[in-house]
């Protein structure tokens, strides 16, 4: 009896020790799960657990799709060395298994998997060419191919804190210390329906912070297209900056010597600088698109340069009515004439001029300005009350205009409400400007975007690991120099993916063909522009080495450039020399 009670005893002691030993193993693998990142690893790592505890042959994960099937996610059968779906790469080729007939909308009891889906209750059969009322046709068919023998199955329903079913863990032929195939026991079942709780609450997480990563993505993407709805041309410039940004990033981490070597990015790093280059430009969605796409000096909502046409068009009619009225009068036809003919001609080349300068430019000299500001001096008659038929804010703009209803006005001109605007609207102002199409208001207007792109990012709460989207994205107007805004950082005060960002949004914008205040630069003319910011510290110069040695232009320019741009480059000239000790090698 003695011999018979210490029998017992030793049995419960190895028991317990056995539950104790699966107790801490659970406790390891749900600390495990629930720091897994990377879906394919998570769900890779639930099912080998799972067939490690119960000394399973084999087992299939399947997850729960949208329109109640069951996926095969991963499947593994050690003695046939089957590994499919996870980190395999290699596919899975069954279809999904219905929780319901397509037809009836009835419950699918005749699939094993499907049928722990819907009753939400884990099945465990002995042998499944015996059993009743499961359909094990596919099963036998694949064991008729391979001369395997499937026999046990455990299939246990993974359900969520809703208590919804998100998947089914499988597992097949359990084994004994001999490899003789066994059922799986009450005790491997209970250690198995833990488990599955513990992957059934990782795989919900980790699909609710996909579907929030997902969310977030959308949002990015639906500001951009905001933005593109405004303005396909800053649109275009929204995609493509991201797509340089993240090449130049991805040369960066490839170095192994020089300084880059110690440069990398997790993926969670990876995933700040997409958002951040993705959001660079939010601001400009505040900035009007007549001011970002401002093509000609004159335009607004629309170019004023047809008023100003106009307005030549009514000087050279006065010139003939003139003439008209000087040969009735009885002067001579014939002087008459040759002077409208002169005045014609002049008309014809100070409208050329104007419409010349209108188009905007790398530099107007002064010379040219004070001709422009000879011509705004002609004068032309108007008959008819211009604050008649116009809309209250812009009637307000005209109560300090001179009270005469009809009177002389000059070709081009300063009116006072022009300059009462948010920007101001002179003509000759802004027909005088020296570069480009902008004026000071509007260059101002078009720099405050970097402003409003900060604040509007420092007001969104990022998680820890996107922290530094704002400096990110709020720095690519930053010069290496200090002269850039709208902070003055120096490249010390930079972090390098800002320093990156920076090259590939004047790459980018260089390059463009879809913008309408200039003609797309080729790729020589492009680089040999950047170089020169980059001897007047612009932008970085190691990076700038590093686009060119690469090779980050020319992929960039193959993917996004027209092919009349991408013209033979030397990028020789733009190189540092070598160090002595470099050259001496």
């Amino acid at each position: 009896m003695q011999a018979m009670d210490e029998m017992v005893a030793t049995k419960s002691k190895s028991q317990a020790e056995l539950n104790a030993g699966g107790l801490e193993r659970l406790i390891e693998i749900g600390l495990a799960l629930s720091a897994e990142r990377n879906h394919a690893r998570l769900t890779e790592r639930i099912l080998l657990e799972a067939m490690d505890l119960t000394r399973a042959d084999g087992g299939t994960l399947y997850l729960r799709l949208e329109d109640d099937t069951l996926k095969w996610e991963i499947m593994r059968t050690g003695s046939l060395k089957i590994a499919m779906g996870g980190t395999t790469g290699v596919k899975i080729p069954f279809p999904p298994v219905p929780m319901y007939n397509a037809e009836t909308k009835e419950p699918n009891f005749k699939n094993v998997s499907a049928a722990a889906a819907v009753t939400k209750k884990a099945i465990n059969i002995e042998d499944a060419y015996t059993v009743e009322g499961y359909d094990f046709t596919g099963t036998k068919k694949f064991d008729e191919g391979t001369g395997y023998r499937s026999k046990s199955f455990l299939s246990i329903p993974l359900k969520n804190y809703s208590d919804e079913v998100t998947g089914v863990l499988q597992l097949l032929n359990a084994q004994d210390d001999n490899g003789n195939v066994i059922p799986f026991s009450r005790e491997s079942q209970r250690m198995v329906e833990a488990l599955a709780s513990q992957a059934a609450v990782a795989i919900d997480n980790q699909q609710l912070i996909d579907a929030q990563k997902a969310l977030m993505d959308s949002m990015i993407k639906v500001m951009a297209h905001a933005i593109d709805a405004k303005s396909p041309y800053t649109g275009g410039h929204c995609q493509r900056v991201p797509e340089l940004t993240k090449l130049l990033a991805a040369k960066a981490a490839a170095q192994k010597e020089g300084p880059f070597a110690s440069f990398d990015l997790d993926e969670q790093q990876w995933y700040e600088l997409h958002v951040a280059a993705w959001l660079h430009d939010i601001g400009k969605v505040t900035t009007p698109e007549y001011v970002v796409d401002k093509a000609t000096k004159l335009q607004t909502i629309y170019d004023r340069v047809h008023e100003v046409r106009m307005r030549f068009e009514v000087l050279r009619r006065d010139a003939e009515i003139a003439m008209l009225k000087a040969i009735a009068k009885g002067k001579s036809a014939r002087v008459e004439r040759r002077k409208f003919k002169q005045r014609c001609e002049e008309l014809d080349a100070q409208w050329k001029f104007i419409a010349e300068n209108n188009l905007g430019g790398e530099f107007m000299s002064q010379e040219r300005q004070d001709k422009v500001k000879e011509i705004a001096k002609q004068k032309w008659y108007r008959y008819f009350d211009r604050k008649l038929g116009i809309c209250w804010t812009e009637s307000k703009l005209l109560e300090k205009a001179p009270p005469p209803n009809e009177g002389w006005e000059q070709a081009l001109a300063d009116l006072p409400e022009h300059s009462e605007a948010e920007y101001n609207l002179g003509e000759v102002l802004n027909m005088c400007i020296q570069r480009g199409t902008l004026n000071d208001d509007e260059r101002r207007k078009i720099n405050d975007h970097i402003v409003l792109t900060i604040d509007m990012l420092n007001e969104m709460p990022f998680p820890k690991h996107l922290r530094r989207v704002p400096e990110y994205a709020g720095g690519h107007h930053e010069q290496m120099n200090g002269k850039g805004y709208p902070k003055g950082l120096t490249r010390e005060q930079m972090s390098l993916p800002a320093r990156m960002m920076a090259i590939a949004d004047i790459f980018e914008a260089l390059t463009a063909a879809d913008r309408p205040y200039k003609k797309a630069k080729t790729l020589s003319e492009s680089l040999k522009i950047l170089w020169f910011m980059k001897k007047d510290g612009h932008v970085d110069p190691e990076l700038f080495e590093l686009f060119l040695t690469s090779g980050a232009y020319m992929e960039y320019a193959e993917q996004f450039l027209r092919p009349d741009q991408i013209d033979k480059v030397d990028i020789t000239p733009y190189l540092a020399p070598p160090k002595p000790q470099q050259a001496a090698e």
